[in-house]
C-alpha cells in the first residue's frame, strides 16, 4: 500500500504535508493487524531477557534561512559552520542515515539486530528541504523493504517536538496527526500501519489529570498501542515507587480525569540513567544479561530492558555507538544466532509475542503518573469535579514542596514552564486564534484541512510549540519563537 498523498511541492513549495487526510490516516493507523508476529524469528521459550533500544532524532525548524525563510537547524549548521558546534553538521547527518547501512550489514553478517527509530517531523521535513535523499533513501530501505521490516520499528511522536504538559490540549492530537500524515507521505501507508509505539519528546509525561487524560485519549484514537515512559514519571496506585522487577515488564498506565472518567494504555518503562552514554555503550544489552524471566497471568515471559537516547548528540553517540552496537550484536550472534538467551527485541514485537502466548494486558501492573495518589486522597474519584481537583492541586502546592503539576521528563532539572512566559503566552494565544478561526469550519467541512491557508496556519501553530525554543534558554531561541508567532498571527488575521 503506497502513499497516495500529493508531495509537499504539489501543495506549496513551503509546506510539509501535515494535514488533509485525517479520516484515511485514522483508519490506517487503527488497524488491529499484528505487526511482527508473522515475521519475527524469536520464540519466547528460548529467551531469558530482551533489550529494546530506541534512537531519537530531531532538529528544529527555525526562521533563519535566506530572507528569514524556514529551514532546518541542520541546514543552518552547514551554512554557519564557524558557530559553536556547527562543524558537526556532517557527523550529525551521518548519524541520521547510518542505521540504513548498519542494520543491513549486521543481517548480512548473520546477526539478528533490532532498533527502534524516532524521527521528529521537523527533521524529516528538513531532509526534504535540503534535498538529502541520501538520508531518506537509507531510511526508506530499512523501513519499507520487507527484508528489513522484522528488524526495524518506527515510533510515533509529536510533529514539532512539543512537550505535552505545556502544549495546548487541543493541539496535542493535531501534533500526533501531523506526524502521521508526514510519515505516511514519505514512507507509505503500510509503514504507518506498523507504527504502534509512541515516543514522547523529552520523555515528558504530563501529570495533571485532565492533560494526561486528553493525551492518552488522543494516542488511542490515533491507533497507538503503547507508550514509552520514564521510570520516575510513575508511581503505583497507592503512591509507592515501582519495584525493581516491575520496571522490566509491561505496565498499564491508568488515568483518571477531573470528571472521574478513566482511560488506560500499555507502557514500556525506560529506566533511569544517563541516556546517551548508556545507549552509546550498549548498557541496555549488558543490563539485560542480568535479568531473568518473570510471570504475568501465570505465564512465564522474558524481562525487557528499554532505553532511548538522542541518536546524534555528543561524541559518545557519534563515535562510540556504532562499534558498540555492532560488537553487542556480534556477541549475541555467538549464542544461538541472536535468538537464544539475551536477545535484541523491539517494543511492539515483545508485546505481540507475550500477548500471543496468552498474557492478558489487563493483568499488567497498574501504575499512574507521579503525584496522582495525593490528589485522589483529597478528592473522591467517584464524586470528582474539575473544581474539587483544582482546589486539591492548589492546596497541595501550598503545603507540599515536592508536589508539582509540571509533569516529568528525562531533564528533571529543567522546567518547560517557569521563566518562559514570553514564549508560552504567545504560544497559547496563537493556538486559541487558530482554533477560533478553524474549528467550526473543519466541523462543517472536513476538507478544509486540505487547504494551503489552513496548513500554513497549522504549521506555525505547531512550530511555536517546539521545545527547543525553551530548552536552549532565553535569547536567539526565544526570538525564533516570537518570530514564528508573528508569522502565525499574520496567517490568521
Amino acid at each position: 500500500m503506497v502513499a497516495i498523498f500529493p508531495t509537499p511541492t504539489q501543495i506549496s513549495s513551503n509546506l510539509p504535508y501535515i494535514s488533509g487526510e485525517e479520516s484515511n490516516i485514522q483508519a490506517i493507523a487503527n488497524s488491529d493487524d499484528p505487526v511482527f508476529l508473522s515475521t519475527t524469528n524469536l520464540k519466547l521459550a528460548d529467551i531469558n531477557a530482551g533489550f529494546a533500544c530506541a534512537l531519537h532524532m530531531h532538529q528544529p525548524t527555525i526562521p533563519a534561512g535566506q530572507n528569514g525563510s524556514l529551514i532546518s537547524h541542520l541546514q543552518y549548521m552547514y551554512e554557519h559552520s564557524g558557530e559553536g558546534d556547527n562543524h558537526n553538521a556532517d557527523p550529525f547527518a551521518w548519524c541520521y542515515r547510518r542505521m540504513g547501512e548498519i542494520i543491513p550489514q549486521l543481517i548480512q553478517d548473520g546477526c539478528n539486530p533490532r532498533i527502534m527509530l524516532d524521527y521528529s517531523g521537523n527533521l524529516l521535513w528538513g531532509f526534504q528541504q535540503m534535498g538529502r535523499n541520501d538520508i531518506l533513501d537509507n531510511l526508506k530501505n530499512i523501513i519499507c523493504n520487507p527484508q528489513y521490516q522484522p528488524y526495524v520499528e518506527c515510533l510515533g511522536t509529536l510533529w514539532s517536538h512539543a512537550v505535552v504538559p505545556s502544549t495546548p490540549i487541543p493541539d496535542v492530537k493535531l501534533q500526533i496527526q501531523a506526524w502521521q500524515h508526514h510519515f505516511a507521505s514519505i514512507f507509505g501507508y503500510e509503514a504507518l500501519k506498523r507504527v504502534k509505539g509512541f515516543s514522547p519528546p523529552e520523555m515528558h509525561l504530563p501529570n495533571h489529570p485532565d492533560t494526561l487524560y486528553e493525551y492518552i485519549k488522543a494516542l488511542k484514537e490515533c491507533g497507538y498501542r503503547w507508550l514509552m515512559v520514564q521510570e520516575h514519571s510513575l508511581e503505583n496506585l497507592d503512591g509507592s515507587s515501582l519495584n525493581h522487577e516491575q520496571k522490566y515488564i509491561p505496565n498499564c498506565l491508568v488515568v483518571r480525569n477531573s470528571h472521574g472518567e478513566t482511560i488506560s494504555i500499555t507502557i514500556l518503562i525506560k529506566t533511569q540513567g544517563s541516556d546517551t552514554k548508556l545507549v552509546a555503550q550498549m548498557q541496555p544489552y549488558y543490563e539485560a544479561k542480568g535479568l531473568r524471566k518473570q510471570q504475568i497471568s501465570g505465564i512465564t515471559i522474558p524481562s525487557l530492558g528499554t532505553q532511548i537516547a538522542d541518536g546524534e548528540n555528543g561524541g559518545v553517540m557519534m563515535n562510540e555507538f556504532p562499534p558498540a552496537f555492532i560488537k553487542a550484536n556480534h556477541e549475541i550472534r555467538s549464542v544461538g544466532e541472536g535468538k537464544v538467551g539475551t536477545v535484541a527485541i523491539n517494543g511492539t514485537e515483545y508485546l505481540e509475542l507475550i500477548e500471543a502466548a496468552g498474557v492478558d494486558p489487563n493483568d499488567y501492573p497498574k501504575v499512574q503518573a507521579v503525584h496522582q495518589h495525593k490528589i485522589w486522597q483529597r478528592v473522591n474519584p467517584e464524586q470528582s469535579t474539575p473544581e474539587w481537583v483544582e482546589k486539591a492541586i492548589a492546596e497541595l502546592k501550598q503545603t507540599d514542596h515536592r508536589f508539582h503539576m509540571d509533569g516529568a521528563s528525562w531533564t528533571n532539572n529543567l522546567s518547560w514552564v517557569q521563566g518562559y512566559e514570553n514564549v508560552l503566552e504567545p504560544m497559547n494565544k496563537l493556538s486559541a486564534m487558530f482554533h477560533q478561526k478553524y474549528d467550526s469550519l473543519v466541523q462543517d467541512d472536513a476538507t478544509v484541512t486540505q487547504n494551503p491557508d489552513y496548513q500554513e496556519a497549522l504549521l506555525y501553530n505547531l512550530l511555536v510549540q517546539t521545545s527547543c525554543f525553551r530548552y536552549w534558554g532565553q535569547g536567539v531561541w526565544t526570538d525564533y519563537a516570537r518570530e514564528l508567532y508573528r508569522r502565525g498571527e499574520a496567517t490568521l488575521c
